[in-house]
């Protein structure tokens, strides 16, 4: 229990670190309402921007990694306790009985691991969407032909194959453990296993996670209202019906967008 209550107790921690960090960064970039017209946004939390028209530099892709890596945290540590705590709990049973398992910190941190792989690909495709003026300064959707477009790729997303593998595995830890091998008792395997774990969980939400281009990636609400989607897809006992209604939503809502560009 004690090492339960650890695991619960550090989870909130870090959580509420990288939340606290993001509403530092959201409310360092809004800048007063100040025009930012031709420049664009280093989320730094010290007010710093550049010309639109300069090329990157490799500082700013720093920034704009540790964002999107801290951001990940904070969104995904919720939805990821459940199997950190089954791990810890069935790895606390193994040693009651004389067999070592490898520390919980190691199967998180290959979780972990994992969304700072995203967290790059993510930073990358921020850079190229800037340059293509795509996204505003505050990294929401410069236009909605844009916005209808992820809009409706994401709704596309949440009825495919792949979708349905991944989150099926995602709401059966035990079962998704059984899949890969069950509990390490190394911790290079105990890390691998993690990493695994956190490329399904990246299968089945990166599609969600774009949808942060939409409304803006520093948009506190519209971060916290993704995260509680992810949490309850994950969660709720409804099968395949949550994800191809969140689907069909987003696939009406984008079509709005897409024909009235168009009409």
């Amino acid at each position: 229990m004690r090492r339960d209550r650890a695991i619960i107790v550090a989870a909130i921690i870090v959580t509420g670190l990288a939340w606290a960090y993001v509403w530092w960064l959201a409310n360092d970039m809004v800048m007063g309402g100040m025009d930012m017209t031709g420049f664009r946004m280093i989320p730094a939390g010290m007010g710093l921007m550049m010309p639109a028209t300069a090329p990157w530099q490799p500082i700013e892709f720093a920034f704009v990694f540790a964002m999107w890596a801290v951001m990940m945290i904070g969104m995904m540590t919720p939805s990821v306790a459940p199997m950190i705590l089954l791990y810890a709990r069935v790895g606390r049973q193994a040693r009651a009985d004389g067999r070592l398992f490898a520390s919980t910190g190691w199967f998180a941190g290959g979780y972990l691991l994992a969304w700072s792989g995203f967290a790059v690909a993510a930073s990358l495709a921020q850079l190229a969407l800037a340059d293509m003026t795509l996204i505003t300064p505050m990294l929401a959707a410069a236009n909605d032909l844009f916005a209808g477009l992820v809009l409706a790729a994401a709704g596309i997303y949440q009825w495919t194959p792949l979708k349905d593998s991944c989150l099926s595995q995602c709401q059966a830890p035990l079962s998704f453990l059984q899949r890969h091998g069950g509990f390490q008792r190394d911790p290079k395997g105990s890390l691998k296993l993690g990493l695994k774990h956190g490329l399904t969980c990246i299968g089945c939400c990166w599609a969600l996670m774009m949808l942060l281009f939409v409304g803006g990636v520093m948009n506190v609400l519209w971060i916290a209202a993704l995260s509680i989607l992810v949490l309850l897809e994950k969660l709720v006992p409804f099968g395949r019906l949550m994800p191809r209604f969140v689907g069909l939503v987003l696939m009406a809502v984008g079509s709005i967008f897409i024909f009235g560009v168009v009409i």
